[in-house]
């Protein structure tokens, strides 16, 4: 497995939705990744507080970015196929914290398990990512 590139990590989220919410990885090893986002306008909801859509999309994104890592050396890809999250704390400025570990490694399917905490180490938010493990398309 080659070695994982933080700068290449967060070169690979421009121009996607991470890129626009302020995603970057700041950890990075087989079955676990470490990210922060920014809770600011661009992850606010309309009450000033950090968007539950935006959560999920942190959740999504790392848990796709440590699947794909798993799957790469055999030319298949992952794609979000199930998530499910808990919001336990509201947030209003800071960044937040998650970190994603791997629960399952299968052929067709990986499940992940994403923890987000606040500036203060609460966990704001719990969430679960199943991962199709796939061929890429020609």
């Amino acid at each position: 497995m080659p070695p994982i590139d933080l700068e290449a990590c967060n070169q690979s989220l421009k121009n996607t939705l991470a890129e626009t919410l302020g995603i970057k990885v700041i950890g990075f090893e087989k079955g676990h990744v470490v990210a922060t986002m920014p809770v600011d306008a661009r992850t606010h909801q309309p009450y000033g507080l950090l968007h539950g859509g935006a959560s999920v999309a942190l959740a999504e994104s790392i848990a796709s970015m440590g699947g794909w890592y798993l799957v790469q050396e055999e030319g298949k890809i992952v794609v979000g196929q199930e998530i499910n999250a808990n919001h336990l704390r509201s947030v209003t400025s800071g960044t937040v914290t998650a970190e994603g570990h791997i629960l399952h490694k299968g052929k067709i399917s990986q499940v992940w398990e994403v923890k987000i905490h606040d500036d203060k180490k609460r966990l704001v938010c719990i969430s679960r990512c199943t991962l199709a493990v796939m061929d890429p398309r020609p």
